[in-house]
């Protein structure tokens, strides 16, 4: 059977993903720091965009505007109407005037205001200061855990070839001091031993604050303990087993040291003295709050009005006029194709940022509005929420809302959440009533442990008293949640309260 070609023209219709449209779906995913970022390298990129506040204060700078500032009369005629006969007024008198130095010398030496040597603006730097450099500068910048290593380092008696593998060993310490490298890749990559990368390595643990450099929290409570006079052999074999530690596992610690119970309890105690984290005590990377993107107020009636936070949203104009004074002067093809598609861009830039701001505020009305009974009394009256109640409520799809509602923020009455905050499983209710939130049922298992007094509640028994109210929850189910709230199980925390009523702790 021969093979031949023939054309055939057939229709059909599918979803292209444009350049475009990617990018209106990846602004609907970004947080407001990532989408200023983004807009601001697009302000770089396109010579056609500009802020709006720019364009907004000044729109126009020129002499017909400048008439316009004026009303409709020119600078010059408005200069030759002006009287200059009380200008005298401004000028320095006589007395102000010194020709001799010595009387200059003697009025600022009675003044007790200028009594004062003065400085040398002669050397005026940048940021006005005397001395020179930015005034920011002269702000006193927070103590890093690495420059407070490398000062140690500095008058530590290390050879050349030490030093340098104690410079890369302090660079990859994290910010709670801990060394989060392998020994043996860091030997492989600088071409030396692992015999001296760990003879560095006892150095720089040796250095304050004491337990930094630490592999793990084992070896960094022993050096600790090392540095008090404390590591004796039965302090060891507890550190080896920090696992019983955490259980409050007091018996099965007494069989591994071979000591008494109280004498378990005395060394946890000590244990507890320690810091986990030597290098929290320095200075880090500042902390970026968050800002939100919706604030959520009460209105008189009784509603609440849903406002975006106009100083997350980047807003910039398309600078039209530039566009055509340049295009007018552009010759070949080649720059006139560059301009049209600096012109597309920024106007679907421009469509794309208001058409995101439009979505959020959809979004967060209609979330508004469904967890109304929290706004008002709590999250105890969180209702059961997910993405697809919301999509069928305002005609969108689950991925749009998905999308809209990562690293976006609500600031309300009652703090300010996630908007997935509000998208909560539903737990059935006993009699078939409404369902309740699993936040909520998380909040009430919360409650529950905090007001424990003498009886320790068990799973089974939160599973009872939650039945109590009106919730359906299977034990595993509570497990999970007090796991999630990092609450541990009855048995730790009543080992826990023995602990505390040895020590004496309230």
């Amino acid at each position: 059977m021969a093979l031949a070609q023939r054309l055939e023209l057939k229709q059909g219709q599918s979803l292209v993903m444009t350049p475009q449209l990617q990018q209106a779906i990846k602004l609907l995913q970004l947080s407001n720091m990532e989408l200023a970022e983004y807009v601001e390298g697009e302000l770089e990129r396109n010579p056609l965009l500009e802020y709006e506040e720019v364009l907004g204060n000044e729109p126009d700078s020129g002499p017909a505007k400048a008439e316009e500032a004026f009303g409709s009369e020119t600078l010059d005629r408005t200069l030759g109407r002006e009287d200059f006969g009380t200008a005298g007024d401004l000028d320095a008198g006589h007395d102000d005037l010194y020709t001799d130095e010595s009387r200059a010398e003697k009025l600022a030496g009675s003044s007790a205001e200028f009594s004062a040597p003065l400085a040398d603006w002669s050397r005026v730097g940048p940021g006005g200061h005397p001395d020179g450099g930015d005034f920011e500068d002269m702000r006193s910048a927070a103590l890093t855990l690495h420059d407070h290593l490398e000062a140690q380092l500095s008058i530590a008696a290390l050879p050349a070839s030490h030093r340098f593998i104690a410079v890369v060993l302090i660079e990859a310490v994290d910010e709670g001091g801990y060394l989060r490298v392998d020994l043996s890749e860091i030997a492989e990559r600088l071409g030396t031993t692992l015999n001296d990368c760990e003879r560095v390595l006892k150095v720089l643990q040796g250095f304050d604050p004491a337990g930094v450099c630490a592999r793990d929290l084992a070896e960094c409570l022993a050096i600790q303990l090392r540095e008090r006079d404390r590591l004796d052999p039965a302090m060891q074999a507890m550190l080896s087993r920090l696992d019983l530690v955490a259980r409050r596992d007091f018996s099965g610690l007494a069989t591994l040291c071979a000591l008494e119970v109280a004498d378990i309890v005395d060394m946890i105690a000590e244990i507890r003295e320690l810091t986990p984290k030597p290098g929290l005590a320095f200075g880090s990377e500042p902390v970026q709050p968050v800002v939100p993107d919706v604030y959520v107020r009460e209105s008189t009636d009784g509603g609440w009005n849903v406002e975006l936070n106009s100083e997350t949203l980047p807003r910039v104009l398309v600078n039209e006029r530039y566009f055509a004074e340049v295009n007018a002067a552009a010759r070949s093809r080649e720059d006139k194709t560059y301009l049209t598609e600096c012109l597309n861009n920024a106007n679907w830039l421009k469509k794309s940022l208001d058409q995101r701001a439009r979505t959020i505020l959809k979004v967060a009305s209609e979330i508004v509005r469904q967890q109304d009974a929290f706004l008002t009394s709590g999250v105890r009256h969180l209702r059961p929420l997910n993405l697809k109640t919301i999509a069928d409520a305002i005609s969108m799809h689950e991925s749009t809302v998905s999308r809209v509602t990562s690293n976006k923020y609500m600031a309300t009455s009652r703090g300010v959440f996630e908007l997935k905050y509000f998208f909560t499983a539903a737990i059935a209710s006993v009699g078939g009533g409404e369902a309740h939130s699993a936040e909520a049922v998380r909040d009430r298992i919360r409650e529950l442990v905090d007001n424990e007094r003498d009886d320790v509640l068990s799973d089974d028994r939160i599973v009872t008293l939650l039945s109590a109210d009106g919730v359906t929850i299977a034990r595993r189910t509570v497990a999970k949640y007090r796991d999630a709230l990092r609450i541990p199980s009855s048995v730790e925390r009543r080992r826990i309260r023995q602990l505390e009523s040895c020590d004496g702790t309230p």
